[in-house]
């Protein structure tokens, strides 16, 4: 299988720069993988395709204001993102500037430009712009004074709130991205929703690198995703089993949310150690002697779940997702749960029909 058998052709106005004014409205696309069939609704609408006893789990991860931006010592400019903390002063980063080899130091300005107490030395040089940072003192609760947020290369325009990158229910910082499908969610809707009997349960999951990573293999089973850090409670785990064995679905909000409900399913089903190549075991039989449905099992750690077709899924019944960036792991998580075909028809589609792409833009419900 390809990296490119997950190419698309999308014109460049159809990439959402900004939010709607109002959460909710966007448009939804329902795929029905039993025969292909698209609709196109509304998001509120997203409340005729549940029913009472399914069970709606979101990420609550918020995302940090981890874009910086500083000087080397010769005055040049240094953009960093920050991915993920190895302890108080130590990250794993993108770096944007010339010469940020190992011993290379940048002096972070805040938000008026103007120099701060924090200075971050490159400790480690990684693949393409990934590096290994010090600052000389914890940086992360003073984030909200010099970060800003980090929006994704394919917006190009500012934000006028920083809030609309946020879900309405995000609490634990740790995330450099927003998981998007919850973006389209008000506390109306989900409060509608839960009057209705549909079911609300939390996990976590912070995006990190591989959000920004592009697959670059020419094929898909060679492509190395990069680990992040997920949690589901016993608590949650043991709701969602419940409402499962009960008759309710498992309706994930957002790839992550499937990653990590998945890699819950795959723990729950003896599957240890790295599952890298999960779906390249999958492909091959070699678990085809589990059950249809596995229950969850609490957990918390890094994830390096890979996704693509071949993977069978052990939890989820149904996901809600945005429109993902051509060859990227995401549209290959997604081609997995609805069939790479079927994607590939409700993409051209969703260009034809003039949907919104990416963070910014419409909902697909697969169902």
């Amino acid at each position: 299988m390809q990296t490119s058998d997950f190419d698309y052709t999308l014109p460049p106005e159809l990439i959402a720069q900004r939010p709607l004014p109002q959460r909710d409205a966007s448009r939804l696309m329902v795929l029905h993988r039993e025969d292909g069939r698209t609709e196109h609704r509304h998001f509120t609408d997203i409340q005729e395709y549940l029913r009472p006893g399914d069970v709606l789990v979101v990420n609550n991860s918020r995302v940090i204001p981890a874009r910086l931006y500083g000087r080397k010592p010769s005055g040049g400019q240094v953009e960093l993102l920050l991915l993920s903390p190895l302890d108080e002063t130590r990250w794993q980063a993108l770096v944007g500037g010339k010469r940020l080899t190992e011993g290379a130091t940048v002096h972070i300005t805040g938000r008026d430009g103007a120099t701060t107490e924090w200075v971050a030395t490159v400790t480690a040089v990684h693949d393409g712009p990934r590096r290994e940072i010090k600052f000389n003192q914890a940086i992360q609760d003073h984030l909200d004074e010099v970060g800003h947020t980090p929006l994704p290369p394919y917006i190009h325009e500012p934000l006028a709130d920083a809030a609309r990158y946020q879900t309405i229910y995000a609490q634990p910082p740790g995330s450099a991205a927003a998981p998007t499908a919850g973006l389209h969610f008000t506390s109306e809707l989900l409060l509608a929703m839960r009057n209705s009997g549909v079911l609300l349960e939390t996990v976590t999951l912070h995006v990190g690198l591989d959000t920004f990573q592009p697959v670059t293999a020419v094929q898909v089973a060679d492509h190395t995703i990069h680990s992040e850090w997920a949690s589901l409670t016993p608590e949650t785990a043991r709701r969602i089993n419940e409402a499962k064995l009960a008759g309710g679905r498992i309706v994930a909000v957002g790839t992550t949310a499937v990653r990590t409900l998945e890699t819950a399913a795959c723990r729950s089903a003896g599957i240890t150690g790295s599952l890298q190549t999960i779906s390249q075991r999958d492909l091959a039989g070699e678990t085809s002697n589990l059950c249809p449905w596995r229950p969850v099992m609490a957990f918390e750690g890094t994830t390096d779940l890979f996704i693509y077709p071949g993977y069978r899924f052990r939890a989820v019944d149904m996901m809600i997702t945005n429109f993902h960036l051509p060859q990227s792991s995401l549209l290959m998580l997604v081609s997995a749960f609805a069939g790479q075909e079927r994607i590939q028809q409700a993409y051209a589609t969703a260009v034809a029909e003039q949907y919104r792409f990416f963070s910014f833009g419409d909902a697909m419900c697969i169902l």
